[in-house]
């Protein structure tokens, strides 16, 4: 029974994490330190098995990680694996998926790429009854515990096979989330199938047909079932993306997590999602980009999932907003307005590019907190911070980029109270 240091275990060790014994250290750890573990695993081996507080310490350690995606109130109750913890769709996220599977009436599920059942236990919470099927053993284990864990066993239903030979006739929907790493620990590089969900822990791929299994049999499995949809990466091609499918592309707190393909939905349609608020913008007949304009006294940076899904166009217009730049994602105008999809900043100086020139106007200022954002600019924010030397009370947002084709510096500060989100 082994855990190693990134929480590695195998399935006698997780077996343990699940007796008496398990779930007592589990308890007794779930405050603990990393700073302290030499001191707890010193301790604790007097009482119980070297093993089994090598793996609860291995998998308090991923509860801690999982925290961040899952929250306090589930992460503590679940079990990971390392890589599952890396490649677990956010709670957030599965949450908002499997509302959106639940408004078709989506009554029973294929989750097929599982993994340690994160988005399967979203998907029942929505009341939906889901088959997760995984090829790793390991994955599959945690993910039947994850569920009785969170007293959803009697809707999720785990099967350790290859998806791929998985019949998904009689269900109303298929979920579909390909391994999107090669290489490193436990990836195929190492000669373990990635098939059913193996979460590799190497670099992630940008060639579809290296997902495991490839985009194209996930397309043709989504396109058996009425509804489906298939989790790729944000960087997807829109010109990648099949004409029967709704693209959408989901952001959480500003950060782009994912971009599904949906069908069954509305063909053709790009669609920009921001958590937690929920706002949703989309549209199957996009806009022309909006007109270059000089930088009025309001600059409004969109969300990543809009400018993913190409709508800056559909962010700007009811702004009536411009663009700074044509190749640039940042809308100006000159009154400010709420929106759920853009972040807005005042304008006070608009400057050709130079870090003395800033350097100056930061001393004149008195800014000693910096902001640094960057758009089509290719220094980086670091260096300008070393660069210039912030000193002051204030702070201020510097814009590093381009108006109208010149390099430009835009100095502001962000307009509170105007997101609706």
């Amino acid at each position: 029974m082994a855990g190693g240091d990134n929480g590695r275990v195998d399935l006698q060790g997780f077996a343990g994490l699940l007796s008496g014994d398990g779930q007592a250290l589990l308890a007794e750890l779930r405050e603990h330190s990393p700073a302290d573990e030499l001191a707890a695993a010193t301790r604790l081996r007097r009482t119980y098995d070297a093993g089994l507080v090598s793996a609860a310490l291995g998998q308090a350690r991923l509860r801690q990680r999982a925290v961040a995606k899952f929250g306090e109130e589930d992460a503590y109750r679940m079990y990971f694996t390392p890589n599952g913890v890396e490649q677990s769709t956010r709670k957030s996220v599965a949450t908002h998926r499997a509302e959106r599977f639940r408004a078709l009436g989506v009554r029973r599920l294929a989750d097929l790429c599982g993994g340690i059942g994160g988005d399967a236990l979203a998907l029942a919470r929505a009341g939906i009854e889901v088959l997760a099927v995984d090829r790793d053993p390991l994955a599959c284990a945690a993910a039947r515990a994850n569920a009785a864990a969170l007293g959803l066993a009697d809707l999720i239903e785990v099967r350790c096979a290859d998806v791929t030979e998985v019949d998904t006739a009689g269900f109303d929907a298929v979920f579909v989330d390909p391994a999107r790493r090669t290489g490193g620990p436990g990836g195929a590089a190492r000669g373990t199938s990635m098939r059913g969900g193996g979460r590799a822990a190497g670099g992630r791929t940008f060639d579809p047909e290296a997902y495991a299994p490839p985009l194209s049999w996930a397309l043709a499995a989504a396109r058996a079932v009425p509804f489906a949809a298939v989790k790729v990466a944000p960087g997807i091609p829109h010109e990648a993306v099949p004409p029967e499918a709704e693209a959408e592309w989901v952001s959480d707190r500003g950060d782009v997590k994912e971009a599904a393909l949906w069908f069954g939905t509305e063909p053709g349609a790009v669609r920009a999602t921001l958590l937690p608020g929920g706002a949703s913008l989309r549209t199957a007949a996009p806009l022309p980009d909006p007109e270059v304009r000089p930088v009025g006294r309001y600059l409004y940076e969109p969300d990543g999932a809009v400018i993913r899904a190409h709508l800056v166009a559909e962010a700007a217009a009811p702004l009536d907003g411009g663009l700074i730049d044509e190749t640039i994602a940042y809308v100006t105008a000159d009154e400010l307005r709420p929106t759920p999809y853009a972040t807005a900043y005042e304008i006070g100086d608009v400057l050709p590019f130079g870090l003395k020139r800033l350097k100056a106007l930061l001393r004149e200022r008195e800014v000693g907190v910096l902001t640094v954002k960057k758009r089509g600019s290719a220094v980086e924010p670091e260096e300008v911070r070393r660069r210039v030397k912030p000193r002051g009370p204030h702070a201020a947002t510097v814009f590093l980029t381009r108006v109208a084709g010149a390099p430009s510096m835009l100095l502001g500060r962000p307009v509170t109270g105007t997101s609706q989100t």
